[in-house]
């Protein structure tokens, strides 16, 4: 029993435990079930299955492949890392959503069906709610009734497609490649899309992760996206939609980026850039790309978990987080500047860190597929994901004027989880091995070619010399951009029982045309070259080093980037 016991049932079960323990044991009893819970993903093998039923449905509440084998592990490790950085924290309500949300996402992550699926997504976005919630402030509070609406409604389209697929199908299991001739396809595709932030569905993220507790902001920078993007990796690859979608998250997150002052939401608007990647991989819908998106997820997730726990040290001791408040802390938290430069470094792709050796295999791949566009587009965002998170939060934290604020004292716990995370970092990206064999597809790619070594090292440089000349406009101010959360927290106040009404008319009478339309696009929706995705199949293995782009475009794109830059800061006087 215990070789298909489904690591969501230890976290759930624990969240109750949680509730009813004193707050002197509870730190260390969330650590504890946290890591039983990820014990149990390493015990797990491929092809274990558990299966039930209720209510007349056959329900697979574990199923385990090659898919969701390494986002399995990498959301339980998470877990046990991110509950030893909030090691300090007291509050029961806080841990117990905490706990239930990483349930959650191990619950989506070995769901075999689509009712097993919908229920822990729905866990997911009541229990991430909860930790906007946890922060109690004014801010925060509509913050979070903003987040749980869109994603409620956000699983209102899941359900939509669900049950559409009951009736086209007549069963709920998730049997591989969703087709794009299934209108339902589409509304499922809606509802993942969102939790992905792929724009114009994104806002939520920027909005709410900023205004998250300090320690809640680890796991909300790990899991909706990253279960998202396993799900689009398992039932979208191949569809056309998403190479341009993800195209477009990479450039909109680093555009956004520059214009904000948080340091948390920064560091959310790089999500939604770097997610881009992964939902790129996914679109194009090869076995490198796909190999591509799975291992960014991973490392990902640690580089991104570092800088959130670096920002929630800077909050947490000094209870700011607005660049222009900030500055000149670096002589007072000094660990705490390495450890986050790690991270920094890693979401840069630095060499031997772990953002170089899964970043360039999505690159790789879109060059392989005779993408040109696309490679040199995700190229051009690598530039502003150094200059934003690699420079200018550094320099305006931790380096430039002193502020006057003096942080206080860091709890051990904090450092003690940077500190695993950041050798995390840099060992997969010294020993990458380590993180290619647990990918989907058998993979034959060197990161350290001279070629790419050259490549970034030009990204790398420029992008330095572009941000020193232009650092006085890259700084902090004290405004909000208007992004497209706009629509829903006052566009729609006047207009919002119109658009109901217009939006009910257009629906009744494009049911027709929709059908005809997606009829015509699922003709040019998936890659044809796609490998086969279900599990057992032959996939073929593909050698990408010498698909390299020329490496003196690395210079031409930073420019290029640059002088846009250049351009958007003018304007914004």
């Amino acid at each position: 029993m215990i070789e298909t016991l489904p690591p969501a049932f230890i976290l759930i079960v624990g969240a109750v435990l949680l509730a009813c323990l004193p707050g002197r044991v509870r730190p260390t009893a969330f650590i504890v079930l946290a890591a039983l819970a990820f014990a149990q993903t390493l015990r797990l093998s491929d092809g274990a299955r558990l299966t039930s039923t209720y209510a007349g449905f056959d329900l697979v509440l574990l199923n385990v492949d090659q898919f969701n084998r390494i986002f399995g592990i990498i959301f339980g490790l998470i877990g046990v890392v991110a509950g030893i950085y909030a090691w300090h924290v007291r509050s029961r309500g806080e841990q117990v959503v905490a706990m239930l949300y990483a349930g959650g996402a191990l619950g989506v992550t070995y769901a075999g069906d689509f009712m097993t699926l919908l229920f822990y997504w729905e866990l997911m976005a009541v229990a991430s709610a909860g930790l906007i919630f946890a922060r109690n402030t004014g801010e925060s509070r509509a913050a979070g009734f903003r987040y749980l609406l869109v994603h409620l409604f956000g699983g209102s389209l899941l359900l939509g497609g669900i049950i559409w697929h009951q009736i086209e199908y007549g069963h709920m299991e998730m049997l591989g490649r969703l087709d794009p001739q299934f209108t339902g396809a589409w509304l499922i595709l809606l509802g993942v899309a969102l939790n992905a932030a792929i724009p114009p569905l994104h806002s939520w993220l920027p909005d709410a992760y900023p205004r998250a507790t300090v320690t809640g902001a680890i796991f909300m920078s790990a899991l909706t996206t990253k279960s998202a993007v396993y799900v689009l990796l398992r039932l979208f690859p191949g569809w056309e939609i998403l190479v341009w979608g993800g195209v477009i998250m990479a450039l909109y997150g680093v555009v956004y980026a520059v214009l904000a002052n948080d340091i948390r939401q920064i560091l959310a608007y790089h999500i939604v850039s770097q997610v881009g990647y992964m939902v790129a991989g996914v679109g194009i819908g090869t076995a490198l790309s796909l190999n591509g998106t799975a291992a960014h997820a991973y490392s990902h997730i640690l580089y991104k978990a570092l800088l959130f726990m670096g920002a929630g040290v800077v909050l947490h001791t000094t209870g700011k987080s607005k660049l222009t408040e900030l500055g000149g802390l670096g002589r007072y938290l000094p660990l705490t500047l390495w450890l986050f430069m790690i991270g920094a470094f890693s979401i840069s792709g630095f060499p031997l860190f772990n953002g170089f050796i899964s970043k360039s295999i999505i690159v790789s791949a879109a060059g392989y597929d005779h993408r040109e566009a696309v490679m040199l587009l995700l190229l051009l965002a690598s530039v502003g994901t150094f200059l934003h998170t690699g420079l200018k939060i550094p320099v305006f934290t931790f380096w430039g004027p002193d502020s006057g604020l003096r942080p206080k004292a860091v709890p051990r716990n904090m450092h003690l989880a940077m500190g695993v995370v950041a050798f995390l970092c840099i060992f997969y990206g010294v020993y990458p091995a380590a993180l290619y064999q647990l990918l989907p597809y058998p993979i034959d790619y060197q990161p350290y070619t001279l070629a790419h070594l050259i490549e970034a090292v030009q990204l790398l440089t420029f992008t330095f010399v572009g941000f020193w000349i232009l650092r006085s406009k890259l700084a902090g101010e004290s405004f909000i951009a208007i992004d497209t959360d706009w629509f829903y927290r006052r566009g729609l106040r006047g207009i919002g029982s119109g658009l109901v009404t217009a939006v009910n008319t257009i629906f009744s009478a494009g049911v027709r045309a929709r059908e005809a339309v997606v009829g015509f696009v699922a003709t040019q929706a998936v890659n044809p070259y796609a490998p086969p995705v279900s599990p057992g199949q032959p996939v073929p293995v593909f050698n990408e080093n010498e698909h390299r782009p020329p490496v003196g475009r690395a210079l031409a794109l930073t420019v290029v980037f640059l002088l846009l830059l250049a351009g958007l800061l003018l304007a914004r006087g």
